[in-house]
């Protein structure tokens, strides 16, 4: 039997779902790094420690990562439309509001509103995935939207530099918020949920051909509950945690690092740590690319996503070391443009598992599960190695802990085994016990 293709109708929508996901991801980035970039001109103007500083840029990342729980369980029983366009619209006003604080008090307030606000979006991009792409065709979209955030990361620097420097850091902040609360209402008007698009039944059939037959009705707290008993969800939440933590390490620390311990100008550390984030978004693109392959091939849809992504992750291990113990500075960069490529890869995996490893109707809810693992992680990662390099004068032991992390996100997904099922999140009968997934 021929595949069902999707008609010009979808493959439209889908081009427009994908390019306000990159659009949303890259002003989700660059909003984050706004503090980073702007870091000493705030603490000279609001008279802030290095301490206090720390407190701000940890702030948001806490409450970014216990964000991650309610918010999954609001994109199922709400859609993506609607919940992405809240999102937006509460991080982009926070990040407004960046520009106007005075004290330390007002501008942590304002940073744990925008980690609250930019909660969604992720587990909404993987929610979009499966809702409007074949199972087959899956993991390319999601190495796109996951990329955003990597193009973002390396656009920061230079557009929010030249917003400060032009304009002064409040401005910098409150225009970046004014572009976001404009995305908000685009998003908003342009994009619709498959419920809200009179589909016809080829159309559906494309966008549902090889999941399983199950209920659409919004998931219920009792069935919420039950992704906690599976061990697919655990492998999920403990393996991102992993992932996001290496991340992280050098996402906090990458330009201190080359600065520190390879004592490079402030100048060129600036451009050399722009280098792996171009490798970043390629890695994010070749993980999907790798899974849709896989998928063709044969491949199961949790083994098209797990070989690639633990094989990734233990390279990434092997090339932290390496940055590690090699004194050569360029080997040393080339190595991290290998661990971010690696790294990048095994994101775009875990965000492709979201849309195959569970029913349609808790997918929001597991992306989000699995990202509040992740970021937990994440900000972990930047007080762990300050602790650690302050503790001991040097990156060395900080960078072996990541190596380690990297092992272990590899172990955690490879103890998932199957899809969690409809099943999976029923009550058990009188006489049955839970099936784990």
């Amino acid at each position: 039997m021929d595949r069902p293709v999707a008609s010009p109708r979808v493959r439209a929508i889908q081009r427009t779902a994908l390019g306000m996901l990159v659009l949303s991801g890259s002003i989700n980035t660059i909003d984050r790094a706004a503090l980073s970039v702007a870091n000493p001109l705030i603490r000279h103007d609001l008279h802030l420690s290095i301490a206090e500083m720390g407190l701000l840029l940890s702030a948001f990342l806490w409450a970014y990562a216990f964000s991650q729980l309610p918010t999954g369980a609001l994109i199922d029983r709400m859609g993506p439309r609607r919940l992405l366009a809240i999102g937006l619209a509460v991080w982009s006003g926070a990040q407004f509001l960046c520009g106007f604080v005075v004290n330390i008090g007002q501008f942590a307030a304002a940073r744990v509103l925008l980690g609250i606000g930019e909660a969604p979006n992720f587990p909404t991009g993987g929610r979009v995935v499966r809702d409007w792409f074949n199972l087959r065709e899956r993991g390319m979209a999601t190495g796109i939207f996951n990329g955003a955030s990597y193009v973002g990361t390396g656009l920061a620097p230079p557009l929010l530099t030249f917003l400060m420097l032009g304009w002064g850091w409040r401005w910098m902040f409150s225009i970046m918020g004014a572009l976001g609360l404009g995305a908000a209402l685009l998003w908003y008007l342009v994009y619709r949920d498959p419920a809200q698009v009179n589909l016809t039944a080829a159309e559906n059939r494309y966008r549902t051909a090889g999941d399983a037959t199950e209920a659409v009705h919004p998931i219920h707290f009792a069935a919420w509950k039950r992704l906690f008993r599976c061990r697919t969800t655990w492998g999920m939440i403990f393996g991102f945690f992993g992932v996001i933590y290496v991340n992280w390490l050098f996402n906090a620390w990458l330009p201190g690092y080359l600065e520190m311990a390879r004592h490079m100008s402030i100048a060129k550390s600036g451009w050399v740590a722009a280098l792996p984030y171009i490798f970043a978004i390629f890695g994010s693109l070749s993980g999907g690319f790798v899974v849709d392959k896989l998928m063709v091939r044969g491949f199961s849809r949790v083994a098209s996503r797990l070989v690639p992504l633990c094989t990734a992750m233990a390279l990434n291990a092997l090339l932290v070391v390496a940055v590690a113990l090699i004194n050569d500075n360029t080997l040393a960069v080339a190595c991290l443009c290998g661990s971010l490529f690696c790294g990048t890869v095994s994101t775009a995996c875990a965000w492709a598992m979201v849309s195959v490893i569970a029913p349609a109707n808790c997918t929001g809810s597991l992306g989000a599960m699995q990202n509040f693992g992740g970021y937990v992680g994440g900000a972990l990662a930047p007080m762990v190695t300050g602790f650690i390099v302050q503790a001991t004068g040097s990156f060395v032991p900080a960078l072996l802990v990541g190596a380690g992390m990297c092992v272990f996100a590899a172990v955690a997904y490879s103890t998932i085994r199957r899809p969690i099922t409809p099943e999976d999140l029923e009550p058990p009968g009188p006489h049955l016990t839970p099936v784990r997934a």
